[in-house]
Parts: C-alpha cells; structure tokens; sequence
C-alpha cells in the first residue's frame, strides 16, 4: 500500500483539482452564471460582471462569500442582481468591514451590531452618511502620507459606500418601482415629445404634460449617467470594442437618435424579472442578449466567460491548500518514511505547480500582458520562481528539502497576493503608466522577478539548515553538503538574473525616461540585491566565511530582497512609489525582525547545536 500512496494521493488531488473546472449545480432557477459572465467595461478593461461584484465585495467587506439577514450563503453574482435590480433587499445585506473602533465609534454602531465579524449593512450606515461625508471631506484635506489610521479607515469606508452606490445605478435607477415600464412609456412618449417641441417652435397648440414627462426623464437619465459606475452599453459600431458607454449615457442619447439601445432594455427586462420572480423569462433574456453580443464581441465575450470560470475555479487559492500539503509532508518525511512521503510531497508539489502557472497562463492571455504588472502579479510571479527551482532541486536530491521550501514560499507569496487582491480588488486592473511602456517591460520586470525568487529560495533553504541542525538531529554531513550546494547554485542562478534584471531596468528607464539611472530608490534596491548576492559569492570564494556564514548571509538576502520588492514603494518618493500601505509596512517589519533572529540564531555556538557533531561549520 505504501508503494501506491504517492499515485494514489496525485489521483485524488488531480481530481479534485479537475473539478473546479466545470460549473457548479445550479442552486437556483435564475440563470446566474449566464448573468455574471456578461461583459462590461471598468477602468479600461472589459470584465465580466462576475468579476465586478467578487472584487467590490473583496474591497468592501475582505471576502466574496456573501451571507444574507437570513443566514443564506448567496453567490456574487446574486449579490450584485440585489444591489442592482433589488436595492431595498441589498441594502440589508452586511457587506461592509468596519474594523477600526473610531469609525464604528462615529457611524453609532459596536461589533455586536454586526455580523460577528465586524461587518454591517448599508442599512445600518444610512443614517450616518451626511457625517461621515464631512469627515471623509476633512480626513481628504489632510496630505495622504500624514493621515492617520482613523483617516485612512474613514475614507476607505466612505469609498466603498459610493462604490456601492454606484452600482445601484449602473443598471437601472435604484428608485424606480418598474424600470422595464418606465422605459416603455419614455419611448412611447419620446415621438409625441418632439412633435410637441415643433408645435411650441411654431408657435401652435402642443402638448405640455408631454414636454414635462420627457424633461422629467431626461434629468433622471443624467442622473443615472452621472452616478453609475459601469459601462454595461456595448458600442454600437464593433469596430470601436472600448467605446462603451453607461446605461444612463445611452438612454440620454436616445434625445439625439430617438431610439433606446437595446442592451438598456435587456437590463430594463433583467430587472423586471428579478424582481418579479420570473426565472423562465430571465433566463431567456439573458441567453438572447448573449447572442447578440456574440454576433459582434464574440472575442470579448469569450474571454469574458473564461474569466468568470477562472474565478470560480480560484486556482490560487487551491494551491495554498496544496503548499500546506508539500510542507507537511515533506517535513514528516525526515522524520518517517522518507522515500514515500517524499515522493508524496513532489508530485502534490508538480500538480500545485502545473496549477498557478495554468492561472498565471489564463492572466497573461486575458491581460494580453506580461506575466508581471503590478504587486499582486509580482507575487504570484515570484512563487513560480521559486517553486519551478524547487521542483529541479527536488528532482536532482530527492531529500524533501526543495519540497519543504517550496510548499513555505510558495504558501506565503499567494498569501501576500491575497492581501494585496484585498486592498487592489481588481488584481487585472490596467496598469501604470510608468510601466505601460514598451518592449523593456516584459524583459526587466520578468527577468528581475526571477532574480527575487531565486534570493528568497536561498534565503529559505538557509532557514532550513540552521532550524535543522540547531533544533534536530537530521543535520547530518550528507544533508548539510546538499543544502550548501543548494544555496550556492541559487546564489549564483539569483546574481545572474538580478544583474540582468538591474541593466535591463537601466535600458528601460532610458527608453522611458531618457535616463540610464537616476539613484530612484527602486533603482537602489535592485543594485543592493546584486551587490549583497555578489558579496555572499565573494565570501565563499575566498574562504572568508565557512558554511554557517554563508547561511546567514543568504537569510540576509530575504531582508534586502524584501526591501526593494516592497519596502521601495512605502517611502513615497521616486517613479516606482505607489503608496504607504499600514498592513504592509507591519508585515514588512515583522519580516525583518524574523531574519535577523534567524540570523542570530546561526551565530550561536555549534556545541549549542543538536547537529553540532555533524554539521560543518
């Protein structure tokens, strides 16, 4: 049976992996998953509204289960049918995370107004949104690198509560009882309109009550283009894929071309039947509106649908579990079975690493860009790193060791990526103007990418050896001999790609900027990490340090890596600084203060050592 275990436990993960791949049964009569793959157009980018509503609820409320007054767990996509077509009903609904005390302090509310876990309804903020608009007023005319962390909350729930508002009139009007109708009678009363302005123009009889129904709606039209979010109304000519427009900013040019878009009628018509509880004839709107998308965005709505799939599917997100998984097997096999469990642990290992860079693929192909394009990216792009070395380590000594390592950085990279999703919500967000720029993006950035990860593998495989042999046993002459090759040929493999890195970086500033190097703090962190792996080479060389040194200089190396992948970006000053971020700087510190103990702990004497009698030193 121990023979078989490794297949065995493959299969079973492979299938389990298999299944998030097809769509889930049905929960309910609505067509949900039609209706959430719909495409709209958001900050540059078409999305489906899946996405939408996953990223809003992940910035309003940290998460995108959604949980009804009633104890039901509801989908995002219903979420977002609520808020848009049953606004009374969403309301209700607590989808916003108040953590900080002040700000519960000012809306009149305490934790146990919530949820459990600090979350409320739009409901229970109403009464205190006029106050909480003068102090987010107040909080704004403070300089963003002097507020405080009250401020930051304040805005931070002020923003979500106009994001949310905005939905609500995305779609349709919030306040209308039957938009389906209300739409009718305005196209039916938009022909008598402009017969009445001729009359009035030649000075005839005319229809007043006429002439103040249609002005009566054109302002509630404008209102509706003014406070909505999405871009929902596909371009009439395909040839022009991102002219969008806003539901309300079509129904305001139904004045020039005395026609309503249809696309506004099919949401006037999803509305109606969400509302009125017609799954059947919801479904048929949605499957005749996706038809006629098809005719003429077929490129859009496809990978619209993708999309929505690769969110159900999280492939990230099932990784984590898969890491935990390598590192608790590998770890067990020093201890027990090592030649099954270790197998175990590398082909989970292979399985979790064909799973992100399947998801790395899907972003790449749905962003048509570069692998890394921003912080959340750069995350997921130095797991791979890491985790695609750790599987030719794997595969050369066979010890667990390249295992164990991966399953920690690779868990800990796609949970910083977690974080940063929270804060970025949309994580394919278009991307900076100061990296949208020309062929040097996808060769510095990917290259210097590469450079992180090898540094942090050999940051991590310096943990292992001085946890292993001052606290076990298992430190024995073999072990040792492999882990220092170990972090010697990542070393090497980390200078070389940083270097690179480093003067591609040069090349694309000077393209970009017209400068070689300007001392930009980014610029420093990236020499520093080729400056610090350079030195650690230098020391092995010449014999300065011996094994133990040289493990401690490569923990030293996830400090400075740390630095300039995120450190950079907190000081405000410079082209890559894009914003101080509370949590971050905690997390960053927090890390710092962890090597230089792990440091620390390498210098203790070896006879303080379990291996000591085995270990070099």
């Amino acid at each position: 049976m121990k023979r078989f275990l490794p297949l065995i436990v493959l299969l079973l993960a492979a299938a389990f992996v298999a299944s998030t791949l097809f769509p889930r049964k049905a929960k309910s009569e609505f067509d949900l998953d039609g209706f959430s793959r719909l495409p709209v157009l958001v900050n540059g980018r078409i999305k489906p509204l899946d996405t939408v509503a996953r990223t809003t609820l992940l910035t309003t409320q940290g998460r995108q289960r959604v949980v009804t007054p009633e104890g039901k767990t509801i989908t995002p996509a219903e979420w977002l049918l609520n808020v848009c077509f049953t606004p009374a009903a969403a309301d209700n609904i607590r989808s916003f995370e108040i953590v900080h005390p002040d700000v519960l302090a000012l809306v009149n509310l305490t934790p146990e107004d919530g949820d459990g876990k600090k979350r409320f309804s739009f409901s229970q903020l109403a009464p205190s949104i006029a106050e909480l608009e003068r102090q987010a007023r107040l909080a704004d005319s403070v300089d963003e690198k002097e507020r405080n962390k009250f401020q930051k909350a304040l805005l931070g729930l002020y923003f979500n509560l106009i994001t949310y508002q905005k939905l609500q009139y995305s779609l349709m009007l919030p306040d209308s009882p039957d938009f389906l109708t209300e739409l009718t009678r305005f196209q039916t009363n938009l022909g008598k309109a402009v017969e009445a302005a001729k009359a009035r123009a030649a000075d005839q009889p005319y229809d007043a009550e006429i002439l103040k129904t249609i002005a009566t709606a054109r302002h509630r039209f404008e209102t509706m283009a003014q406070q909505g979010s999405l871009l929902a109304i596909p371009p009439l000519d395909a040839k022009n894929p991102t002219a969008w427009r806003k539901t309300g900013q079509s129904l305001m040019d139904t004045f020039e071309t005395g026609e309503l878009d249809p696309a506004a009628f099919s949401y006037a018509g999803l509305s109606y039947t969400w509302r009125t509880n017609q799954p059947k004839e919801f479904n048929n709107i949605v499957r005749l509106y996706r038809a006629q998308l098809a005719k003429s965005f077929s490129p859009q709505l496809t990978k619209s649908d993708v999309e929505s799939r690769f969110n159900a599917a999280e492939p990230f997100y099932i990784s984590t579990y898969l890491y935990v998984l390598v590192f608790l097997l590998g770890v067990f096999s020093w201890l027990r079975w090592p030649d099954t469990l270790g197998k175990t642990a590398f082909y989970l290992l292979l399985l979790a690493w064909l799973l992100t860079t399947s998801g790395i693929i899907t972003r790449m192909w749905l962003e048509s860009r570069p692998p890394v394009t921003n912080l959340y990216s750069s995350a997921l792009g130095v797991g791979w790193v890491v985790v695609t070395l750790c599987l030719v380590l794997e595969a050369i000594y066979k010890n667990a060791i390249g295992s164990v390592a991966a399953g920690m950085l690779g868990l800990a990279t796609l949970i910083i990526a977690h974080h940063l999703a929270l804060s970025s919500g949309d994580t394919m967000e278009m991307m900076r103007a100061v990296l949208d720029s020309n062929f040097w993006l996808g060769t510095h950035v990917v290259t210097i990418t590469i450079g992180y990860g090898a540094t942090f593998l050999a940051g991590m495989l310096a943990i292992i050896y001085i946890f292993r042999g001052l606290l076990t046993r298992s430190l024995d002459k073999p072990t040792s001999d492999a882990l220092s090759r170990m972090v010697y040929g990542i070393v090497c493999f980390a200078t070389l790609f940083s270097l690179v890195g480093t003067i591609l970086g040069g090349i694309w500033a000077d393209q970009s900027w017209g400068r070689f190097w300007g001392w930009d703090p980014k610029e420093n962190g990236a020499l520093i990490i080729v400056l610090w792996n350079a030195i650690l080479l230098h020391c092995r060389w010449g014999g300065l340090v011996k094994t133990r040194g040289i493990m401690a200089l490569a923990v030293g190396g996830n400090i400075v890596t740390a630095w300039s992948w995120f450190g950079v970006n907190m000081l405000g000053v410079g082209l890559h600084s894009y914003g101080f971020m509370d949590s971050a700087f905690v997390a960053l510190i927090a890390w710092v203060a962890f090597n230089v103990l792990i440091i620390a702990a390498a210098l203790i004497p070896l006879e303080k050592w379990r291996s000591f009698r085995t270990a070099t030193s």
